[in-house]
Order: structure tokens, then sequence, then C-alpha cells
């Protein structure tokens, strides 16, 4: 068996293949073989040079196929360059159009995915070529993708291979993928390992329990908004405008899910990453938010605020700024793009994200842990003061008092985030069930947020009377403990 070929020798290689034309004579076309590395060059007319067909055959022989031909029978690859491709390789004085396949590209870029069949395709033209509107279409024929996500990817030969499928569409039909290209460069097919299979019946069920609490979490999102920039901006405190900051994360959150589809089924690269970026921006600055209201529970309860100074602005620079690093570093790596969602009836679904199953799965998954692991902490202390909570011995309040300690959990409950852990902590048997509570709660996060926010913030006459007169009497058990440590 063969040694794995280093990623610069790949590179290498491909640089090379201009040389093999001062080999050729007067032919039009030549095999290259380099070791385990096989594939062919052929010559490009410098009037009207014609679009290319190459096919691979399984025993690893390369032909040139007829121009605009369908007979593909018999080739496991084929590779379609387009005229505008070659007429733009011949402008920008490209002498040749050369296709090989790295059977073997050793791997170390630590990503969960594969790379189907193992076996890499370069294509290489003597000149940059990009931003075709005819793309480059490579067409793998008879794959077995059962298991796992197939999505077309590209390298630019720098460095380690560090794919991304920006400038490619990945089309599956009957068993083939097609992998529509903009650019010359190294293409693969990187195989994700798919999550447990979700029935079309579950998927759908969740899909129209998501898009309906969306909705009714955006409506009652904009309606704390509303009431807060017009009617009430003027009375707010710290901990109501760290409350509206979470509000705009999680209006954002529901406003860039509910399109994303629409914008992954527009097919557009660019479209695609920016609202991959804005959705994990969202999602991200939320679980910052959560974070942030648990830090300023802590230091509210501690009377800590008042002395710091620039209190409410370092928690916003905080809260806003530290998702965007984030997302500017993967924005750099180009890890955002399109993703496909099968199910098991045959069916799939696209959706602008993260294609590297390694890094969505540790990134998004250790950034809610640390929140997760903070906001808990902060949620059992304060459970644990609200339980223990004294109000006065009157027995017409016990009731009442009960009512308002279940509600002042459960607000918190959903202020933390806590709610988060049934999506990111679950897995085996306990999968579906938790994706149902999950939906279910986060769905109707934003109305259960208005209600907490309508009453943290309604000011009574007892809480006027109070400010007036500066008494220092023992707080009722109706107060929210949150709201009465931040006045």
């Amino acid at each position: 068996m063969d040694a794995p070929v280093k990623p610069q020798e790949a590179t290498n290689v491909m640089k090379k293949l201009g040389s093999v034309l001062t080999m050729m004579g007067n032919s039009s076309t030549a095999a290259v073989k380099i070791g385990n590395i096989t594939g062919v060059v052929a010559k490009l007319p410098q009037l009207n040079p014609p679009s290319l067909n190459f096919g691979f055959a399984g025993t690893g022989d390369v032909n040139i196929l007829e121009e605009q031909t369908t007979q593909v029978g018999g080739f496991f690859r084929t590779i379609q360059i387009p005229k505008e491709a070659t007429e733009m390789a011949v402008k920008k004085n490209g002498l040749y159009a050369g296709v090989l396949l790295f059977p073997n590209l050793s791997q170390k870029d630590g990503s969960s995915s594969s790379i189907f069949n193992n076996e890499i395709l370069g294509i290489e033209m003597g000149a940059e070529i990009s931003n075709l509107s005819d793309t480059i279409d490579i067409r793998y024929s008879s794959m077995n993708t059962s298991g796992f996500s197939a999505v077309c990817s590209s390298w630019n030969g720098k460095g380690s291979p560090n794919w991304t499928t920006d400038g490619c569409q990945t089309v599956e039909v009957n068993g083939s993928i097609t992998c529509q290209c903009t650019h010359l460069t190294f293409f693969a097919i990187l195989m994700s390992p798919t999550p447990t299979n979700i029935s079309a019946t579950v998927y759908k069920t969740l899909t129209k329990i998501t898009e309906a609490g969306c909705g009714v979490s955006m409506f009652f999102l904009g309606a704390g908004l509303f009431m807060h920039f017009l009617i009430r901006k003027t009375k707010s405190s710290n901990a109501t405008t760290i409350l509206i900051n979470l509000f705009i994360a999680l209006f954002a959150l529901n406003f860039c899910f509910l399109i994303n589809k629409t914008i992954a089924d527009l097919k557009n690269d660019s479209g695609c990453v920016a609202m991959a970026a804005f959705l994990h921006y969202s999602m991200l600055a939320t679980f910052t938010w959560f974070s942030m209201q648990a830090l300023h529970l802590y230091i509210s309860l501690r009377k800590l605020s008042a002395n710091t100074k620039h209190y409410i602005y370092k928690i916003c620079i905080t809260g806003w700024v530290t998702p965007a690093v984030v997302i500017i570093a993967l924005l750099a790596a180009k890890k955002y793009g399109n993703i496909v969602i099968q199910v098991d009836d045959g069916t799939s679904e696209n959706m602008c994200w993260i294609p590297d199953s390694s890094v969505h799965v540790g990134l998004n998954v250790g950034y809610y842990a640390i929140v997760f692991l903070f906001t808990f902490s902060i949620f059992s202390i304060t459970v644990m003061q609200i339980l223990h909570f004294k109000s006065k011995p009157v027995q017409d309040q016990e009731i009442s008092a009960s009512k308002t300690k279940f509600l002042s959990i459960l607000g918190l409950f959903f202020l933390l985030g806590i709610s988060w852990a049934f999506a990111f902590f679950s897995y085996g048997p306990l999968l579906i069930p938790s994706f149902y509570i999950f939906t279910i709660l986060n769905s109707f996060q934003g109305f259960l947020l208005f209600i907490y926010y309508y009453h943290s913030t309604k000011i009574t006459p007892e809480a006027n009377s109070g400010s007036r007169t500066g008494s220092s009497s023992t707080p009722t058990v109706a107060e929210n403990i949150y709201t009465a440590s931040s006045k």
C-alpha cells in the first residue's frame, strides 16, 4: 500500500503540471501517474477553447469524454469543466487543463468528518479561475451515504487541509452526488456522522411547535420591547436594562431561526454564510445574556453593583462583544455554510449553519456548558433563599406566599436559560423526549419572560410608599427576590 501523500506534496504536484506540456509534443492529451496518483493533462486551444469532460474508471484509468456527452456509464467519477472556465484560462495565459485523483491524502485537521472513499480531486488550469456563473460539475456515482451527511467541500491548497463549503453546492439525486463549484482547487466530499435519525412525523411535529412558539415568543418579546422603549424606559433599573438586552437577543434568535430555511433555499453562498453567522451570534448572545442575568443577580444579592464604576456599560459590552469575537473567528476560518438535514422518509431540509459537526458540538455545547454551570449555581443559591424566605406570620398570606415562591422559581428558570440544558445535554433513549420538552419550553420562553418583565417592573402603591418614606420594614413574600434586591 502506497504511503499517504502529504498536503504540500499534492500542492507541488498540481503546480508542476504545466511542465508536462514540454513532454507532450504534438499530443493534445497525456496521462499522468505518480505513485498512486492518476490523472490527465489536456492542452487548451488558444482559439475557441471548448468545454472539457473527464471520466475516471474503476480501474483508475482516466478518459476524456466527448463534449456535452451524457454517457457516463462505467465511470465512477466525472468532471465537467464549462467553456466559460476554459475561455477564462486562455485569457489569463493558461495553456492546459489538468485533473488528478489523490486516493490517499494525509489528513490532520482534527475534524470528525471523513473524506468519502479517502479520495481528493485536484483541478488546475495554469491560471486562477473563480466566480464562474457556469459551474464545474464533479459527479460521484453509486454513493452510499447511509448514516452520514455528505457535503461537497474544497481546500485552497495552502497549509494543512482546511475544508470549506464556500463556492460549492451539493446536489444529491438517486444515489449520486454532484458538486457544483465556481472555482478551481482541491475537491472532496466530507462525510459527517448524522445524529440519531428522527422520524418524519417527529421532525414535522417539532417544526410546527417551534414555528408557532417562535411566532408567539416574538410577539410577546416585541410587546415587552415596545413597553420598555415607549412607556417605561425612564423607570428602568439595572435589572430591567439587562432583561431588555436578553429580550433583544432572544427576538433576534427567533427571527433568524424562522427565516433561516428561506435563505438556505435561495442557494446563495454569501447569503447563507451571513444567515448562519447572524443566527449563531444571536444564539451565543442569548447564552451570554443568561450569564449576565446570573451575574447581576449575584451582585445584587451581595449589594455590590453600587460600588462598580460604569457597571451597566461593562455588562452590556461583555454581553454583546464576547459572542462577536467567536463569530469573527469562525468567519475568518470559513466555518459557516449550508447543511442538509436528512429525514428518514427520504426528504431533506436545508439550513444555514456550521457544516463541521466537531466545531458545532465542541463550540456550542462547550459555550453553553460554561454558562450553564454558572447560571445553575446562581439559580440553586437563589432558590434556597426563596424557599427559606420568611414572610409575616399572617395566615391569609400562606397560599399567596407559596404561589409567589413557585412563580419566582419558574421565572428564574427561564430568566437564566436553564431550560436549554434539555437540548444540549440529552443523549440516548431520552433524546427525543428531551427534544419535545426543550421545544415546548423554549418556544414559549418569550411569553413567560414577558409576564416576568411585566410584574417585575410594575410599580405598586406599596413600593412607592416605601421609596418615599425610606422605611426599612420587612418586605413581603410577594416581592420577587431578584427585583427586590436590585431596586
